[in-house]
């Protein structure tokens, strides 16, 4: 029997599009599945839209809606806000809830720009009392989080490649309007920090090395404009947005390479693209090391690849762990029996279970990237745009 709830954890969710249901779900599943020491608590969410964000809370089972945010921040009932808005909306939401002494959930990456993510940084520090999580629900895929846990044993020994690849196809049709994805001042950058930011943080987490200098870098934008949309899709992506006949310039990359070091000695490659036709979400690391490798691609997000180096040579090969068995990897056994596999949603619902964890005293399960982690991978997003554009290399100790 689960014991009684003790403390209630009221969220505000800011944004009702792609993210906010993403969020939405795993609020609604996060203690249904597991057994939490605090009870969520869906109580606002907040949207420019009042018709729209009224029908997304009844719909999503949000208690109440608003179109005032910082109303519904400064709201003394709320513990915690969840941040879903494009980039650039990121730090006057999180500035604002920071000030009101709420915990602060935000979206990946922490900010459009190096030096938004640098207020948001500080000000988390200054709030002693509010703890800060960022979304990098990737860490949560039970494959990826049984990498970090085979690594921390020591099976990877000394590490020799990281390869980072986060390779998607929507954006290489004309047709697709220009939405905020391709607009510099929403986004801040287009493939780099989209899609690089997610495999980025996978490759730190994993390894638990930090990047230390961008050798070099090469971006690339093949449309340089498209069609202004009416209204944004759902997704911020391709569905649902209207064209309106205009054209305008696209100002971020639409794919990115990047190459250098990390702090333990390997070396990194690093591809992101929105341009890989045929590619629908094919993100991932290759890691190799002195006594074996890792290998993940979301695209089979419930197999995990490993190769054992120190296995007698008759019998090495790659082998394919089943990440979905109850016992054996992270937060598989509070869902289906053996070899029941889970899908994108879940991420979402086991980083929703860790902020919990961590917000009624317990440990997560595996680390929860707060502001300040989160900013050591928005400063290699800054060295490799710097690299691109100087065509020079950049050690990360001059990106503060």
């Amino acid at each position: 029997m689960a014991k009684p709830k003790t403390k209630r954890v009221n969220v505000c969710l800011i944004g009702q599009k792609f993210m906010g249901r993403a969020h939405s779900n795993a609020y609604l599943k996060a203690a249904r599945f597991f057994d939490l020491p605090v009870e969520p608590v869906m109580h606002t969410i907040v949207a420019r839209d009042a018709a729209g964000v009224a029908s997304f809370a009844e719909r999503w089972g949000w208690a109440q809606s608003s179109v005032d945010w910082k109303r519904a921040i400064r709201d003394e009932a709320i513990d915690l806000v969840d941040v879903t808005t494009p980039n650039n909306k990121h730090l006057e939401f999180v500035l604002e809830a920071l000030d009101a002494g709420k915990h602060v959930a935000c979206e990946k990456p922490l900010a459009a720009t190096l030096s938004d993510a640098r207020l948001m940084r500080d000000a988390a520090r200054k709030a002693k009392k509010s703890r800060t999580f960022v979304w990098y629900n990737y860490r949560r895929v039970p494959a990826v989080a049984a990498a970090y846990q085979l690594a921390r044993e020591g099976r990877l020994g000394r590490i020799y490649h990281v390869r980072a690849f986060y390779l998607q196809g929507w954006a290489s049709s004309p047709d697709i309007p220009l939405i905020w994805r391709f607009d510099k001042k929403q986004a801040g950058s287009g493939s780099l920090g989209d899609l690089g930011a997610h495999v980025i943080d996978m490759a730190r987490f994993i390894t638990g090395e930090e990047f230390s200098e961008v050798t070099g870098a090469l971006s690339q934008t093949f449309i340089k404009e498209r069609t202004i949309p009416t209204e944004a899709g759902g997704a911020g992506i391709a569905s649902g947005a209207k064209s309106s006949g205009k054209k305008g310039k696209v100002t971020v990359d639409d794919a990115i390479l990047a190459i250098g070091h990390l702090t333990g000695g390997s070396v990194f490659s690093l591809e992101a693209t929105r341009f890989a036709t045929g590619r629908e979400n094919k993100n991932g690391v290759e890691i190799n090391g002195e006594k074996g490798s890792l290998y993940f691609n979301f695209e089979d997000l419930n197999n995990l690849y490993y190769f054992d180096a120190t296995a007698s040579r008759h019998v090495q090969g790659w082998t394919k762990i089943q990440a979905s068995v109850p016992g054996v990897h992270p937060y598989q056994a509070a869902y289906w029996p053996t070899a029941h596999p889970l899908g994108y949603e879940h991420a979402f619902v086991n980083q929703a279970v860790d902020m919990f964890r961590v917000l009624g005293g317990q440990r997560p399960e595996v680390p929860l990237p707060d502001f300040a982690d989160a900013y050591e991978t928005q400063r290699v997003l800054e060295a490799i745009e710097v690299a691109a554009r100087d065509r020079s290399p950049v050690k990360l100790s001059s990106i503060q």
